[in-house]
Parts: structure tokens; sequence; C-alpha cells
């Protein structure tokens, strides 16, 4: 199986730069897996997919302002670090740029001196240990310092910080946003709590191995990114008592869905856990959690479309995704959604 197999041709005008208002008047792609059919509504009617006893499935992660931009006192030079990963309570993983400024021992500021970082070691993939320095509470001084790390494909400047966060989000931890629940308000999550739907929280920290390209020829020899997952004992409790009554698990986004096969096993029993996550789920993946999801429309050869690839298939996917550029669809973060039943 090809990277080059995962290709589709998108027109550069349709990425979204911005999300519409409000967020539930997205567009949404409906695709049948029984009958292939395609449907088109929009984003606040997917109520009308949702049964009662069904169980919906969302990421509360929250994300950080993790892309901090300081300087080096002794010359006044720029340098920008982009948080991926806590090590110890205040040692990161960060990616440095320029790289070559990023050397052990060497200091940066941030926020006319706020946050303090020391280089402490190059790892990796040309990312560098860095371990802060600041007074009071780490979280509220990278609220004031750090600016949300937007997608590289996003040009346009983000006016509301909020609007890259659920309206769920709970635990900062996140380098990115799980962007289906982006079209979710809280109106909607009560119309839907009303209908009888279960919604089910979990935990997976987005890492920017979200957008790390596959730059393997062979899809198998991908080697992906480890995210941070926790699943507690009353929401695996939950989901296999609504599963025990025939209810579906409908997963908002592929975080979600990555959690979900994480800790299923391959009786379709949901098992509580926490720890690092490094599924990769491509076509010839069998399905354990997973029976409905919410997405958005992914960037082509990249593991989020291969994922959905296996859920429907490439050749259904392929042809759903040159409908959806046909119909004016918005791809990627701030775009429009797909509900894959």
């Amino acid at each position: 199986m090809k990277t080059s197999d995962f290709y589709y041709d998108l027109p550069e005008e349709r990425i979204a730069q911005k999300p519409v208002e409000p967020r539930d008047s997205s567009r949404l792609l409906v695709y049948r897996r029984d009958d292939r059919s395609v449907t088109h509504t929009v984003f606040r009617h997917v109520i009308d997919y949702l049964q009662p006893g069904d169980a919906l499935i969302i990421n509360d992660t929250r994300v950080m302002p993790a892309r901090l931009l300081g300087v080096r006192p002794e010359t006044g030079g720029k340098i920008e670090l982009l948080l991926l990963h806590r090590r110890a309570a205040d040692t990161w993983e960060v990616l440095a740029k320029p790289g070559r400024k990023a050397v052990p021992g060497q200091t940066f500021v941030f926020g006319d001196g706020l946050l303090t970082a020391r280089i402490t070691a190059i790892l990796e993939d040309g990312k560098r240990e860095a371990v802060f320095t600041y007074q009071g509470v780490f979280e509220e001084v990278l609220d004031r310092c750090g600016v949300m790390p937007l997608p590289p494909y996003i040009h346009a400047a983000l006016e509301d910080r909020e609007r890259y966060q659920t309206v769920y989000a709970r635990l900062t931890g996140s380098a990115a946003a799980p962007t289906a629940g982006l079209h979710f308000t809280p109106e909607l999550l009560e119309a839907i709590r009303a209908k009888g739907v279960t919604i089910v929280p979990v935990l997976l920290h987005v890492g920017l191995g979200t957008f790390r390209p596959v730059k393997v020829e062979d899809v198998t020899q991908h080697i992906m990114h480890s995210e941070a997952y926790e699943v507690t004992q009353e929401a695996a409790d939950t989901l296999n008592a609504i599963r025990a009554r025939g209810g579906r698990w409908i997963c908002v986004g592929t975080t979600s869905a990555r959690t979900l096969e994480t800790v299923t096993d391959d009786q379709g029993v949901a098992h509580a856990g926490a720890g690092e996550t490094k599924i990769f789920i491509y076509p010839g993946y069998t399905f354990h959690g997973v029976d409905a999801l919410i997405t958005n429309f992914h960037l082509p050869e990249s593991t989020l479309l291969m994922m959905i690839s296996a859920l429907a298939s490439r050749e259904e996917i392929l042809r759903v995704y040159e409908i959806a550029v046909k119909e004016k669809y918005r791809f990627f973060s701030f775009g429009d959604a797909m509900l894959i039943l």
C-alpha cells in the first residue's frame, strides 16, 4: 500500500482560513457505508442521525497556546519555540526555529522576561529539551506569553483564540485542536442529551505529529507519533453498558477514534486506562470501538485520511472527497464536517 494511493487534488481556495459562525452552521456531508449514499446538510442536523441510546464520544482536551515568540537576551535575536510534550514539571520537548540557535546551554526569554527557557539537550528529529523558569503557575504564564499554534495551511490571523477550542475543552495539553469537535455548540449538545444520547468524554492530547507528512512510500513503514490518552473507569463502564443495550459508539474526531481503538479489545469491550498510544490505523485494520465517525476533511496522503479509508474504503473515501471538492465544501481544521455511518 503506497502513500501516493491516498493523494487527491485540492484547489487551494477550498482550504478554510477562518471558522464559520455560528459553529454549527458549517456544512455536513453524510456518507452511509451500507448503500454508499451521500447526503448534504448542515451540521446542526447531525442530531437527526443520532438515536436514543447511542454514545457520542468526545475528546475534551484543551489546546495550549504552545507557540512562544522570544529573543536571545545577549543579541536580541528572535527565536520561536513550540511546546510538544511535557517530560517533567518544567521540562518540555520543543521545536525551535531557527534550530541553529537552540544549542544546549543557550537561554531565551519570552513575554518581556515573564518566561525563560534554557536548552538542555538536542533530541531526535531535531527536537530540543528545554527547562523553563517563571514566577507563579506555568499555565497562567503560558496563557500570557503564548500564541495558538495554528496549522501551517492557515494563514489568516485568529481573532478569538477560543475558536480553536471546543466548547467542552477541559484539560490543557494539546498542541492542536481535535477539530471535528469545533462544530458543536452548547445548545446542540444539550439537544443531543435531551434526545437520549449519552455524551462520553475521553482524553487524548493531540500532538503536532497530526500534521507530520508521511515521508515513506510504503505506508506500513511509517512510524506513528505518540500521544497521551486517558479513559476513566466511568467512561469505560458507560460505553460497555451502552453497547450491551445495542447502542452505537459514535466518535467525534479521529482523536476520539484512536483513543477508543487503543482501549477496546477484539470482543468490543472498552477498558479504562491511561498512557501513550502510537496506534496507526490504515486500510486492512479491523475496528472494535468505532461504529460511526464525525470528522473533518483531511489532507492528502495524511494518516488521518488513511484512518477514515480504513473505516470505509480508500476508493469510496476518495470518491466522496471528489464530490466534496465539486460541491465546494471547506477543507481541513476550520472546514466543514463529514459523518460516516
